[in-house]
């Protein structure tokens, strides 16, 4: 049997070389459009899709694949009596090799001036289709969308006269899960583009970043996939200047630091122990705000992922590099902070576009047998209708110490509480059972640093248990969303201490 193979491709990576070894294999080249040109400019002799057809390329290239004499000749079993008969029948010759990739609807979408026209237009339907029949059929037919894959297939070829199943069945599988992503990407553009909010089906697609040695523990397997057209304020996008490669707990550590830092605007240092804040300060510079995120929690700090909103200088890498941390985050280091800070071949240093837009994504969290979606939790104070429910207001420092707090105990697993001042963290109480008990760890951390200070819940106060507990340890200001049906009990209790209290209406629980 004469074998022959069709290719189209939009990317045309490597593929006059593939054809040159199909050509020197005894493989006769079918081809379309760009593909064709492409191939007869450099020299190699092809067979027009017309000419296989019978029919020209018509309505400007939108149907030239899609005819029995090209799916005919791909879906046919090539030892099934009945399929050849008919083949025969309508002079249809059999097609061994498909190689196609698609029109590039991802790369086309993510143009920041691209249109819905535009968009449209570079939804592939020849082309899946094509891979599709291909793929089902692949224990005849060798199917490849992928120019990683030429060197091996031309090299089965020349070793064996032939491509084996093994290897075909592996090139289908990696078809379907194209087609699958392609789809995907435009299923999520689709569906935004019709404003649907819960659509009664969901397809996802992530692409392979990393293959992780093992998850949150060594016995578990694991791998870092990202988002197409993700957020670029993203770890998944992150430029790693130096240090072993990230862990799971790493990538998940570095992103909560990432959420909370981009919470202010203003030079600011976050500490990550287990996706927990430890400590976070503010300042007038960058070593100002690390230094105060350090003095939250000397101890905790230790081994910790530490993000900073501004560029790492000299002085700053220099008290970094005093204790030990896993991963620094920063827009960017100066020269002089990377040969401070690559002295320690461990350290894992990310730079990430602090400029980019911050787009809030859909946050997916998967259960056993199923996945849960919400939008991101991007509340702010600026957001909430903010009353003082207690007879005191607060003085201008209270006000910037429950904002700092209110900002940070959101990223605190619940039950949270965070006690601090107007330009850091004292005490952070976070994923306790009940609301009281994560207020005395706070309270316990922040010791004689209370006095004075402001405390942030995530939720209200069932009981006034927690604004005791505060007075007796000198907080002066509390900032919680209210709502509890003992609001009084907690309001009375505030007054009766002299603390200033403020409701928001908006509760922060993170699971």
């Amino acid at each position: 049997m004469k074998k022959r193979a069709l290719i189209s491709v939009s990317d045309k990576t490597g593929i006059v070389e593939f054809a040159q070894g199909l050509i020197e294999a005894g493989v006769e080249i079918i081809s379309t459009g760009g593909t064709k040109k492409t191939l007869q400019d450099n020299g190699i002799e092809v067979i027009g899709i017309s000419d296989v057809t019978g029919f020209p390329e018509i309505l400007d290239g939108r149907v030239k694949t899609l005819h029995p004499n090209v799916h005919g000749a791909v879906l046919a079993k090539h030892d099934d009596k009945n399929h050849a008969a008919q083949l025969a029948e309508h002079n249809i010759e059999p097609i061994q090799l498909v190689c196609v990739n698609l029109y590039p609807f991802q790369a086309t979408i993510s143009k920041p001036e691209v249109t819905v026209e535009d968009a449209i237009e570079n939804i592939d339907i020849g082309g899946p289709t094509m891979l599709r029949s291909s793929a089902k059929n692949h224990e005849y037919v060798t199917v490849i969308v992928d120019s990683n894959d030429y060197p091996t297939v031309l090299a089965e070829l020349e070793q064996n006269g032939g491509v084996s199943k093994t290897t075909n069945r592996r090139l289908a599988a990696k078809v379907f899960r194209h087609t699958a992503a392609y789809d995907a990407v435009i299923s999520e553009y689709m569906t935004e583009l019709a404003d649907e909010e819960n659509p009664e089906s969901l397809t996802v697609t992530y692409e392979l970043k990393q293959s992780l040695r093992y998850g949150e523990n060594p016995h578990q397997k694991a791998a870092f996939y990202k988002k197409p057209l993700g957020s670029v304020f993203s770890i998944a996008e992150a430029n790693q200047l130096h240090g072993k490669e990230l862990s799971y707990n790493n990538i998940n550590d570095a992103d909560a630091a990432l959420q909370i830092v981009k919470e202010f605007n203003e030079p600011a240092a976050v500490a990550v122990k287990h996706m927990n804040p430890c400590g976070v300060g503010v300042g007038a510079t960058i070593l100002e705000a690390y230094e105060k995120a350090y003095e939250a929690d000397a101890t905790s700090i230790f081994g910790g992922i530490i993000a900073l909103n501004r560029e790492v200088d000299k002085a700053t890498a220099e008290k970094l590099h005093e204790i030990f941390l896993e991963i620094i985050i920063a827009p960017g280091f100066t020269q002089e902070a990377v040969e401070v800070l690559t002295s320690k071949k461990n350290l894992r240093l990310l730079t990430i576009d602090f400029d980019a837009v911050k787009k809030p994504e859909r946050k997916l969290t998967s259960i056993e047998g199923g996945l849960l979606i919400q939008d991101q939790d991007a509340h702010s104070l600026k957001d909430a209708e903010v009353k003082v429910a207690t007879k005191r207001e607060p003085t201008p420092e209270e006000w910037k110490a429950m904002e700092l707090g209110w900002k940070i105990v959101k990223h605190v697993k619940s039950n949270a509480i965070v006690v601090c001042n107007d330009q850091m963290t004292l005490g952070v109480g976070a994923g306790q059972m009940n609301r009281v008990g994560a207020a005395k760890i706070a309270l316990e951390q922040a010791g004689e640093r209370a006095t004075g200070s402001a405390l942030a819940s995530d939720a209200f106060f069932p009981m006034d248990d927690t604004v005791e507990a505060a007075a007796k340890a000198g907080v002066t200001a509390i900032i919680q969303p209210g709502g509890s049906v003992k609001d009084e009990d907690s309001i009375k209790k505030a007054d009766e201490y002299g603390i200033t209290m403020v409701f928001t209406g908006i509760r922060h629980f993170k699971h």
